[in-house]
């Protein structure tokens, strides 16, 4: 499989993903949450639907959704409901990250602007800064302050009297 295959490969079961978790979001809730879940399916639905056509396109046959995913909780409130959202948009923006990488120049545009949907929706559920850079994976934390290689500068010394 050439490189773009795979990328618009995994950005496409990034998309299968989605929309069986935001099914299960639009049938645990209501109101406002379930107007933005809904929202949420649609998008995905839409961009499943073109990753879809764009591997057919290249000659791939695309992948088929799965029964069933694995999800990281089944949400049982609405904080629930809001978490797995943010997950999944979080898993979503770091799948069309690997297709930014595409060797065909439209492929990295609409990857970054399906990122940057995912980021908004992200942020729509839950108006927070979670990362500069949302699906990239997280940096090691610094190492500990070391002895500084530069020593400071001498303070002036008083003159003297005389």
């Amino acid at each position: 499989m050439s490189g773009d295959a795979e990328r618009l490969g995994k950005a496409l079961a990034a998309e299968h993903a989605a929309v069986f978790a935001y099914g299960l979001i639009g049938a645990r809730t209501s109101g406002t949450l379930r107007s933005k879940a809904t929202r949420a399916f649609d998008a995905h639905r839409a961009r499943r639907d073109q990753l879809r056509a764009f591997v057919t396109a290249r000659g791939g046959r695309p992948a088929e959704a799965e029964p069933s995913y694995s999800l990281p909780l089944v949400p049982s409130t609405p904080t629930d409901a809001v978490r797995l959202a943010v997950q999944v948009e979080t898993g979503v923006t770091a799948a069309y990250l690997e297709l930014v990488a595409a060797d065909d120049p439209a492929l990295r545009k609409y990857a970054a602007l399906a990122m940057q949907e995912a980021v908004a929706r992200s942020y729509a559920f839950r108006p927070a800064i979670g990362t500069a850079f949302p699906g990239m994976p997280a940096a090691a934390p610094p190492a500990s302050p070391g002895p500084s290689p530069v020593s400071p500068p001498a303070s002036p010394s008083a003159p003297t009297g005389g």
